[in-house]
Parts: structure tokens; C-alpha cells; sequence
């Protein structure tokens, strides 16, 4: 039996139970938890802002350790160190054969069945497809990313969802230069990502907004040149830090329409908005069509950093080894399985950074 956090209902408090594995099939793996993130996206599920089948074991950013392999794995074996991947691409459906494989119209078909069981016998599902708030879990060997030396298990589990989130928005979807300005919206652990994929890619001025002034300190220590309050006066604020121009690039990780509409008045005539928060399907955005035309400016929402893990993973790691990127400044509470309300409590006060759940 593996202890696990339940979420029995959408809306219900987490409950820890312990729940049955059973041994990989063929193609899948068994990997032991060293670590597991607590994402935005978790809370949305737990409180029904996306879809989740239910009962249901949440967490999708973890690493740990494999112990077991089913029929036909040929790429892990008992004793590696591995990412989990949420959103594992088929390569074989059509948005995989243009080459995006963070558009797969399969990555969410191993959250659609059971993968355990309660002590009564009732399915459990994995959340994400990976159910990495568990001590174990079992997945799909494509849901695995073999993890590069030189970077520390339990810190890794952040490359599986935040920072991979966070570079990518960076450097694949906003595709940000040398010497351009990146101001980023909401400072939870993608956004923390997101200031120091910006200070890598060489921006010239990075500037956090964030609803807490307490984040000034933390923004500043991973790369942001200047801080600023979100309020009424967020878009005036920032051209005023950007030559009274407005920024080359906004990068929203709230996922709030409000949110989204700053960030867009907040970039120059011909800057970039990319959107990396996920929000409500009936939280509308509204542009005149006269502005579209005379700004000209650039709307595009990111998915997983468009990125590609078992391509990005090992460039992440290399930052790391060099220095260039800090996990470990991007976790601010190390938490137990039974934290996980507490740590959903402070991400919807908008406090903190990322909470890591550390197994034993």
C-alpha cells in the first residue's frame, strides 16, 4: 500500500489514505517519489476550474526513482533517476507530425482510466496522467524523462512543470532577445522561472508585477531589475520603467482575463503578450478592433513552455550545472503530504513561491 493525497470530490479537502498499486504492465514504470511540486494547476482541479475525473491522486511535477519495469521498457531500468512528464506526446497524431508535440491531442488519455485502487476496491486516477502526490506511482514509460547528472533529485521534480513552463515562455514561445524588456505578471514558481529564463536570454530590463510587495525581494534575487504593484496603474508603471514605450514582452502567468488585458496594454506598439496562466473558461478579454489594428500587437497563449521535454530537460540541466539557473532558490517551503491544504491556502493568497513535498 503507498500513502497518497485523495481527492475524493471537486471541491472536498484532500484526504491521505493509502491506496493499492498494482505492478507495471507492459510499457509502464514504477517510480518511487523524492519530490513533488504543488502547481496552480492542482488547486484549479481541486476546485473545479479544470476537469478532473475524481476520486483522484493530483500532482503532475515530480522526479523520484524507478523500481520497477513492465513488459517492453527499454529506455529505464530499476535504480534511475527520472522527471515525470504530464504531458507524454504521441508523435503520431497530426499536431505531433507538425512538430508540437505540447499540442498532442493523446497527452491526456492516461488520465481518463483508473490506475489504483482504494482499500473498498473504488479506481482511483492518476491527476495529470502521473499522480505524483503519492509515495509511488505507476505511468507510462513516455511519461518519463531520464534525469541529466549534476542536479539534485528532489529539485528536479521542479524541471516537470514550472521551469520547463517558465523557459520555454521565454525562449520558445516569446522567443525573447538580447537587450529587449520582459515584464512578468504574478510571481508563484512559473513566474520565478520565468525572470531567470529572461535574465539567461540576456533581457535588458525585467520587470515583476506582483499583488504582494512582499515579492519585491524574491523577484529581484532571481533577475528582475524593477518591481511593480499590480493595481490600476500597472500598464502607465511599466512604460514609465520602459522609456514611456511599454515593454517588448509580457509574459502572464496568473491566468486572470483582467490580468491579461494589463499585460497587453502594458507592452509597446508591435510587443509580445504570451499568456502561461491558466484561467476560467467564462473570464472574457475584450479588444477594440481599431486598437488591435493600431498597436499591433502580438496575443499568443504557451502550453508546457511549447516545449519538449526529452529536447529541453537536458539544455535545463546544463543551466543548472553552470549556474545560470537556481531550482533551489525557486522552492520556498518544504512540505510533508499532509501540507498540501496549507500550501494551496498560500498559493491562493498569492503568497510564496513553489511548495515541494519531500518523501522520506
Amino acid at each position: 500500500m503507498v500513502r497518497a493525497a485523495l481527492l475524493t470530490a471537486v471541491g472536498s479537502p484532500l484526504e491521505l489514505v493509502e491506496i493499492e498499486l498494482p505492478a507495471p504492465g507492459p510499457g509502464q514504470v514504477r517510480v518511487k517519489l523524492a519530490a513533488a511540486g504543488v502547481c496552480h494547476s492542482d488547486l484549479s482541479l481541486a476546485t473545479g476550474v479544470l476537469r478532473t475525473a475524481t476520486p483522484v491522486v493530483l500532482g503532475h511535477e515530480g522526479a523520484g526513482t524507478v523500481t520497477e519495469v513492465g513488459e517492453g521498457v527499454l529506455s529505464f531500468r530499476p535504480g534511475d533517476s527520472v522527471v515525470l512528464n504530464w504531458a507524454p506526446a504521441c508523435w503520431s497524431c497530426h499536431l505531433c507530425t507538425l512538430g508540437e508535440p505540447w499540442l498532442c491531442e493523446n497527452s491526456g488519455a492516461g488520465s481518463t482510466s483508473t490506475y489504483a485502487a482504494l482499500a473498498d476496491g473504488t479506481g482511483v486516477h492518476p491527476g495529470l496522467g502521473v499522480a505524483a502526490f503519492a509515495e509511488e506511482t505507476v505511468v507510462p514509460e513516455r511519461a518519463l524523462i531520464p534525469l541529466p547528472d549534476g542536479v539534485p533529485l528532489d529539485a528536479a521534480a521542479l524541471l516537470g512543470c514550472a521551469v520547463l513552463t517558465g523557459y520555454g515562455a521565454v525562449h520558445h514561445s516569446a522567443r525573447v532577445r538580447a537587450g529587449e524588456s520582459v515584464v512578468v505578471f504574478g510571481l508563484g514558481g512559473v513566474g520565478l522561472a520565468v525572470l531567470q529564463a529572461a535574465r539567461i536570454a540576456g533581457a535588458g530590463r525585467i520587470i515583476a508585477v506582483d499583488v504582494s510587495a512582499e515579492k519585491e525581494e524574491l523577484a529581484r534575487r532571481h533577475g528582475a531589475t524593477g518591481f511593480v504593484l499590480s493595481d490600476d496603474g500597472t500598464a502607465k508603471a511599466v512604460r514609465q520603467l520602459t522609456g514611456g514605450h511599454g515593454a517588448d514582452h509580457a509574459i502572464e502567468c496568473v491566468g486572470r482575463g483582467a490580468t491579461i488585458r494589463t499585460a497587453w496594454s502594458s507592452t509597446r506598439r508591435g510587443g509580445r503578450t504570451t499568456v502561461v496562466g491558466i484561467g476560467r473558461k467564462d473570464d472574457l478579454v475584450s479588444f477594440s478592433a481599431l486598437e488591435v489594428f493600431h498597436f499591433a500587437r502580438t496575443l499568443s497563449a504557451c502550453v508546457y513552455g511549447n516545449s519538449d521535454p526529452a529536447v529541453d530537460v537536458p539544455v535545463l540541466a546544463e543551466h543548472v550545472r553552470a549556474g545560470r539557473l537556481d531550482l533551489e532558490s525557486l522552492i520556498t517551503d518544504r512540505i510533508t503530504l499532509d501540507e498540501i491544504p496549507a500550501a494551496f491556502e498560500r498559493m491562493a493568497a498569492g503568497k510564496g513561491g513553489r511548495s515541494l513535498i519531500v518523501f522520506p
